[in-house]
């Protein structure tokens, strides 16, 4: 195995070849159970469980997804914000033989009737609230989706909160009926844990999550992520971290989860490896900024993952100053590109580092790091991580392998690579053409390894660390009788980064309507994160010599605008 050039920019002690083994995900927690049994794992709104009783939830979720015929082949969707719940019942499927298949609380009607039928999700486990019950319970019986497993909040939370909270909050809780659909997680839990153990024979073949992700054109797509997959992605930032000048100490760091557990950066950047060390988990919902601020001030937060918006939020504080954050020593920032200047604020407001990374739902996400108090680079997103191999190709010939600072389409290829799109072969033929896959970014790599992106091949828009695909946005609003064409580009958005913008023609002698009408219009089609947060009806759209609608010309002027102020 030939070394890469980047090596030599690697902290020392760091090697790009190392044996990553590939294993069932399930063995990370029960090693760190093996270690940590008395430590706390989850905290909740006030509750704190430890590692020891975790795993025996996780060992009786296990048996009572086994009694509801969960098993290979079986795939079992997760509806939930980051509770206890999720962690216990991803791993308890996992060990059950069956799949994982994530769902977002902020996908839209039409887009969770399309993931349940495109992934045969038989059974989903969501939560008795109003806002996330009332969208599933939908799917039963006009779905292929047959039992809702349902969880409450009182059951992680501790007296006498469990017992005021359906008073206080007995608006946002669902009527939940008691029929053949519906199971009670405190009745699947109902049981001794003895489940039958699923054998996995080959890690990293056997796909352990359906993790779905848009397109630029067509509906979205489910990456197969094997377990090997995951657990080398794991070992792959062990490494990183242990070779940097950052010293995490097993069983003592406290880790604020506010980043979604259901997005491949919270679950294995962030739960699976930092339970690898025995972490402690601090679990908010939500991003807050108040809760936020308070937690790692009160509890002496010493890891904090986040996306730029939080960052952003964080350091545009006006009370910043009557805040202890002198605990923090890890602080990582993915999902969008990190501005310099609120990187630099930061990390002199809190004196802690912080690292940057690059990476796709396809990979694990693993792709590029910063290092950890090391050379920083500006407009780079940092080395390819250990084992990973990154070649640029020209964008018109995916098979031309391009040379240094020859700027052309990024491909990666590694352990933590996808198996490929459930039932899309010809998706996954494409994506993977030459043996490397192809991420749809445009960027290069300099004499020393330093990775830097400097245009999207797709029209993907990075709104607050989540993918938005304008061709999602344009179909709904072409749904509206109205419209004659539609054009959706990303904006600048001081908060999120970036935001969706629609232009629109409207049919000859129709009424115009106005963009809160066009948002309300949207409102069943879109989830919040997708929906745009301007509109322009123009007389005329701009076309390329074909015919076809154009972005550049709009994409520009937006530009224009910006640069004006």
């Amino acid at each position: 195995m030939t070394t890469p050039f980047w090596e030599k920019s690697y902290p020392a002690g760091v090697a790009w070849a190392q044996n990553f083994q590939a294993k069932p995900i399930w063995t990370l927690f029960d090693d760190a159970v093996a270690r940590f049994a008395p430590r706390p794992c989850l905290e909740f709104m006030g509750k704190t469980v430890s590692y020891a009783t975790v795993s025996d939830l996780i060992d009786r979720a296990a048996k009572g997804f086994q009694q509801l015929g969960v098993g290979p082949g079986v795939h079992v969707g997760l509806f939930l914000p980051n509770t206890p719940h999720y962690v216990v019942c991803f791993l308890a499927i996992l060990k059950a033989g069956g799949r994982v298949v994530n769902y977002s609380p902020l996908d839209a009607e039409r887009e969770l009737r399309y993931k349940i039928e495109d992934s045969q999700t038989d059974i989903m486990v969501t939560l008795d609230l109003n806002a996330l019950y009332n969208n599933m319970a939908k799917m039963i019986g006009t779905t292929r989706l047959k039992k809702l497993v349902v969880c409450r909040l009182p059951d992680f939370l501790p007296f006498p909160k469990n017992l005021l909270f359906p008073l206080v909050k007995g608006k946002e809780i669902a009527a939940v009926p008691k029929d053949e659909h519906h199971i009670r997680f405190s009745d699947l839990i109902a049981n001794d844990g003895r489940y039958t153990p699923h054998p996995v024979k080959d890690p990293a073949e056997e796909v352990a999550i359906l993790q779905y992700t848009g397109g630029t054109t067509g509906q979205p797509k489910g990456a197969m992520l094997t377990h090997g997959n995951i657990t080398a992605t794991v070992q792959m930032y062990a490494s990183w971290t242990e070779g940097a000048a950052l010293k995490l100490e097993d069983g003592k760091e406290r880790v604020l989860m506010v980043l979604p557990m259901f997005h491949i950066y919270g679950l294995s950047a962030v739960l699976l490896r930092m339970l690898v060390i025995g972490a402690e988990f601090i679990l908010h919902p939500r991003f807050e900024l108040k809760a936020v601020i308070e937690d790692l001030h009160k509890k002496k937060i010493s890891i904090f993952p986040g996306v730029p918006t939080m960052y952003a939020a964080i350091v545009n504080l006006p009370n910043l100053k009557d805040y202890d954050l002198s605990a923090l020593k890890f602080c990582a920032s993915g999902g969008a590109p990190l501005p310099a200047e609120v990187q630099d604020k930061f990390e002199n407001i809190t004196g802690c580092k912080m690292i940057e990374g690059w990476g796709m739902t396809e990979t694990s996400p693993a792709g590029t790091q910063t290092v950890y108090g090391g050379k920083r680079k500006r407009g780079s997103c940092g080395l390819p991580l250990p084992g990973v191999t990154i070649d640029i190709v020209d964008v018109d010939n995916p098979l031309q392998v391009l040379g240094i600072n020859q700027t052309g389409e990024i491909c990666i290829t590694g352990p933590n690579v996808m198996k490929g799109y459930w039932n899309k072969p010809e998706a996954t033929a494409e994506a993977f053409a030459g043996g490397r896959f192809h991420t749809g970014d445009v960027g290069y790599l300099d004499d020393e390894g330093y990775v830097f992106i400097v245009d999207r091949k797709k029209d993907m828009i990075l709104s607050g660390g989540f993918n938005v695909y304008p061709r999602n946005i344009e179909e709904a609003i072409y749904e509206h009788p109205a419209v004659e064409e539609c054009t959706v580009i990303g904006v600048t958005d001081p908060y999120r980064g970036q935001s969706a913008k629609a232009f629109i023609k409207l049919r000859p002698n129709v009424a115009a309507f106005t963009f809160e009408e066009l948002k309300s219009f949207l409102k069943d089609k879109l989830g919040k994160h997708e929906m745009p947060v301007a509109m322009e009806i123009r007389d005329a759209l701009p076309k390329t010599l074909i015919g076809k609608l154009s972005k550049k010309e709009l994409v520009e002027e937006e530009k224009n605008k910006a640069a004006a102020g």
